[in-house]
């Protein structure tokens, strides 16, 4: 279901993963999936940008996933940590791939859709694995 490609120029892995699978891996499990995604998608973008020797593609893959849950506590947090998470997707496609941005300010306003949001789950995977395909080639 998910392909494991080494990170050019890096020490770590990533995973080319299946979008309706993450979808789908996240409804049967009531959400638990999600936040295992959440911190990985997070957790590779991190190694993607040490190989790079930068901290624009982020640092702490725990405080993403802190911030979306206990953060959710304090209501803010997990609004700042999506958009981030998606400018580090394209910050990650301007490294990799030079262009093909996703479109954040859209996708980040359609995540807090109900069922509408899936589709930027989708939209993530979808970006991120194009990323990981570009470091193959």
């Amino acid at each position: 279901m998910a392909e494991e490609v080494a990170i050019r120029g890096g020490a770590g892995t990533a995973k080319i993963r299946s979008p309706l699978g993450v979808i789908g891996l996240g409804i049967i499990t009531l959400g638990i999936y999600s936040i295992f995604w959440y911190y990985f998608i997070n957790r590779e973008m991190a190694d993607l940008g040490s190989s790079y020797n930068t901290d624009e593609l982020g640092d702490s893959p725990g405080t993403s996933v802190l911030a979306i849950t206990l953060g959710a506590l304090i209501i803010v947090p997990p609004f700042v940590s999506f958009f981030k998470t998606l400018k580090r997707i394209e910050a990650s496609q301007e490294r990799t791939l030079g262009g093909e941005n996703i479109p954040v300010v859209l996708l980040f306003i359609l995540l807090f859709l109900p069922l509408v949001g899936l589709f930027t789950i989708y939209a993530m995977q979808e970006g991120l694995n194009k990323v990981w395909a570009g470091q193959q080639g």
